[in-house]
């Protein structure tokens, strides 16, 4: 399970270094693509596999699936680590998510999300300065 957030800098060449208590359980291979609200995902192998199972089971005659399957599929990269525990972010993840230099690395149970710090910042401001919003919206997706 991934938890916690790491900041982090984008070196020169477009380089990310994973944060150490996310390599292990991230393995030798995974895969970074897009994601909402303009991050990126990274998932495990074993968890692409899943999800690109579970749009695959949606059939392609519905247009929002195939939209859905492009949006993640289509820039998706496979990836894996460097001995300093480096990956490449290609340009076009890293237009995505307005990544610059600073990014927030979090740990989101099942996957790991990449933002540019200053999206980061205010979406964390927006969305959690509220304790009792976050109360409501915790009531609303009813675990």
């Amino acid at each position: 399970m991934f938890i916690g957030d790491y900041p982090h800098t984008l070196d020169d060449k477009g380089r990310l270094i994973m944060p150490s208590k996310f390599r292990e359980e991230l393995g030798k291979n995974f895969v970074v693509t897009r994601g909402m609200e303009n991050c990126l995902f990274v998932f495990t192998e074993e968890k692409w596999i899943e999800f690109t199972k579970d749009l695959d089971s949606k059939g392609l005659n519905q247009k929002d699936v195939r939209a859905v399957k492009r949006f993640f599929c289509s820039n998706a990269m496979s990836s894996d680590l460097d001995k300093q525990g480096r990956f490449l972010l290609n340009k076009k993840l890293r237009e995505h998510a307005n990544i610059q230099r600073d990014v927030m690395i979090i740990g989101v149970s099942d996957r790991i999300e990449i933002w540019a710090k200053e999206k980061w910042d205010d979406y964390s401001i927006e969305q959690y300065s509220d304790e009792e919003k976050i109360a409501e919206k915790f009531d609303a997706i009813s675990f």
